[in-house]
């Protein structure tokens, strides 16, 4: 006698049921595009900070000069001067060329340490929402310890007990977001881990770790996500200002925040050409700013 093969009504049922969420989960994501296709101001700030990367990536190919060689005869020469067209800085150097070179440090300080928290912050923030008690205790109470110090207070103290250098400011950037997203991601998730899909999961009998894994990060994970991108102009400013009090990158290395800080002198020669780096960061942010708040507008199915 042949065994029958045919699945029973509850797999056939589960089945339906995985086919729907998926639907939904589809439907909900191209929602999403089609929400932020329709902002204009999100796409023009996305296709700058694209034009920007690219632009930072290919540094070498667009980049006039060498970033690194001056001369003291062609010092703080204005915009438009010929095969300079933004001028030069105190030593001679092709400000076009450092700007480009520049974007590499100050957008990788920028990022970086965001990444290293959203990690960070996001695994820890998740454990305490969901397991809760004693060790949501615990993990919240050494946040808050953290999150009382305003954040360019906290990255100056812990960058200058480490010493000035690109790794301890991404050290001491990464410390400083850490409890932020930890903030963010425990309380999302102690709003998804009361929901019904959730009660069900865990009366099936599945691991509170297939749980987490399964139904939790994929419904916090975007919160975290686009609230993580709005910290990205908050990191990237602040790492300029860590260079420009000389604790961040070390000359002759070009980055925006230092070359704030070595062309302040040439504020009342060359303003113009003094005021470029911090244009970078001022649009660098805005952009990242408007950005994640498009995306946190096309996330919010309410909106």
């Amino acid at each position: 006698m042949s065994t029958a093969t045919t699945p029973s009504a509850a797999e056939a049922e589960l089945a339906v049921q995985a086919r729907q969420a998926q639907a939904k989960s589809d439907g909900y994501w191209a929602g999403v595009w089609k929400r932020v296709r329709r902002d204009p101001v999100t796409i023009l700030c996305a296709s700058i900070l694209l034009l920007m990367l690219l632009a930072i990536v290919f540094a070498p190919l667009l980049a006039p000069h060498d970033p690194y060689q001056g001369s003291m005869i062609r010092r703080l020469r204005a915009i438009g001067t010929p095969n300079y067209p933004l001028g030069t800085d105190e030593l001679g150097r092709d400000i076009l060329t450092r700007l480009l070179y520049g974007g590499r440090l100050s957008w990788f300080m920028g990022i970086t340490p965001v990444v290293f928290a959203f990690i960070i912050g996001t695994t820890l923030g998740v454990t305490a929402g969901y397991v809760g008690g004693k060790v949501n205790m615990a993990i919240m109470r050494v946040t808050d310890v953290f999150y009382a110090f305003p954040s360019v207070l906290l990255a100056v103290a812990i960058s200058g007990a480490l010493g000035a250098g690109i790794f301890n400011a991404i050290l001491a950037l990464t410390l400083v977001f850490i409890p932020q997203i930890i903030r963010v991601a425990e309380s999302v998730t102690q709003g998804v881990r009361s929901l019904d899909f959730v009660d069900a999961a865990r009366a099936s009998g599945a691991s509170g770790f297939t749980i987490v894994r399964v139904h939790v990060l994929g419904n916090v994970l975007g919160p975290i996500f686009v609230y993580a991108t709005s910290l990205i102009s908050v990191c990237m400013i602040i790492a300029s200002g860590l260079s420009f009090l000389g604790l961040g990158t070390k000359p002759p290395e070009p980055e925006w925040g230092l070359m704030l800080n070595t062309l302040r002198t040439a504020i009342y020669v060359q303003p113009w050409v003094a005021v470029l780096p911090g244009a970078c960061i001022f649009v660098t942010s805005i952009c990242f700013n408007l950005l994640a708040d498009g995306l946190r507008q096309a996330m919010d199915v309410k909106g």
